[in-house]
């Protein structure tokens, strides 16, 4: 059987015992979708490609201590999206991304070619107005409803209560509500 054929624990388990060509493997199945949340945060192409570049060999060194090898993609997404924060915290010189190259990317990379052209519009707006909130209101947004994470998942990333988390997301998705209230008119 290839390395192609393998499913995901296989391949983990050779990954375990070093080897190479299933490291390629898995890296081959997860870069896209770890390189977009990377990019999400950092705002950098070059940056985001780091990230994830550090992020698989933290993942590969260590994946001993992944304690249930089904979940490996969701760490794999939370090692990606720490490392992202932290290198978001640590440079502050980030420049605006025009948003067509990620929708492009974003686009480009799940397969997924919007067709209406007022549904793209109103994404548009969405994204481009969720870029005037102040940052940690984008950062709990992103990560709630781009990213998928939960609460708790939110509260830990971000490293705030529970309260503060519900607060911010509840305040943030209130501050995009109005700043987009003129655009809906």
């Amino acid at each position: 059987m290839t390395l192609t054929n393998q499913n995901i624990e296989q391949l983990l388990q050779l990954c375990k015992s070093g080897d190479q060509y299933a490291q390629m493997e898995v890296y081959n199945r997860y870069y896209k979708a770890m390189y977009n949340t990377a990019f999400r945060i950092v705002k950098d192409n070059f940056e985001a490609e780091d990230i994830m570049q550090d992020s698989f060999l933290t993942a590969f060194t260590k994946l001993d201590s992944l304690k249930d090898i089904k979940t490996f993609g969701s760490w794999l997404k939370r090692i990606v999206i720490n490392n992202s924060i932290y290198h978001y915290k640590k440079n502050n010189k980030y420049n605006d991304v025009p948003l067509d190259d990620v929708l492009y990317k974003v686009e480009e990379d799940s397969g997924i070619i919007e067709s209406d052209v007022l549904s793209s519009l109103k994404a548009t707006q969405i994204l481009d107005t969720m870029k005037l909130l102040k940052e940690n209101y984008r950062m709990g947004l992103t990560l709630h409803l781009i990213e998928g994470y939960d609460y708790e998942e939110i509260c830990d990333i971000m490293n705030i209560s529970n309260a503060n988390c519900r607060t911010l997301i509840s305040r943030a998705k209130e501050s995009l509500r109005k700043k987009l209230a003129p655009l809906a008119s």
